[in-house]
């Protein structure tokens, strides 16, 4: 029972750590319209990846998520919304219900993923690689409108909570810098 226990330990660790070397680009994920796709066509494009809730007291930032799509898309930039129902259920609905909300409240353009997990044994990959032990900004996601700035390489090279606004200075600055390294 010890020999196979341990065996387990030694895989799942071996799972762990090619995950974390996993290009972001290569995780299966599914649009909002359940449609597997990855990060691939975003290839070369800085990111700013950003778990939402329509129910949060952090939600009017999709507001300044639609104004940093718009102000820098043609740049090369683009938000890429995950919805998340982890933290008090406070993105309960359907993919259908989500799209709604946020084309009709916020109108918002930049791309959506399905619902899914950012923390725990559940996490998406994608989220276990942008808060894992090899990540430069390491550690559980904290409430919603968690945000990751990502290079035109894919590398993860900025991490905002969900206090700092998508319209701050820390943030543009950031995006600014990223988007002129080529």
């Amino acid at each position: 029972m010890k020999v196979i226990t341990l065996f387990l330990a030694l895989l799942m660790a071996q799972i762990v750590s090619a995950q974390t070397k996993t290009s972001l680009y290569d995780i299966p994920l599914k649009n909002i319209d359940g449609k597997d796709t990855s990060l691939k066509e975003y290839k070369g494009k800085v990111l700013l990846i950003v778990n939402v809730a329509s129910k949060c007291g952090f939600t009017p930032q999709y507001e300044g998520l639609e104004a940093l799509q718009k102000k820098y898309e043609k740049q090369g930039f683009t938000v890429l919304g995950f919805p998340c129902n982890d933290f008090l259920s406070q993105e309960p609905g359907t993919p259908a219900e989500i799209k709604q909300f946020c084309s009709s409240k916020y109108n918002v353009t930049f791309p959506l993923f399905a619902k899914d997990h950012v923390n725990g044994k559940e996490a998406q990959p994608l989220y276990a690689v942008l808060t894992g032990s090899d990540s430069p900004f390491p550690g559980r996601i904290t409430w919603n409108f968690n945000k990751f700035l990502i290079s035109r390489d894919g590398k993860i090279i900025n991490r905002f909570g969900s206090r700092t606004k998508p319209e701050s200075p820390e943030v543009t600055k950031a995006i600014e810098e990223a988007l002129k390294e080529k």
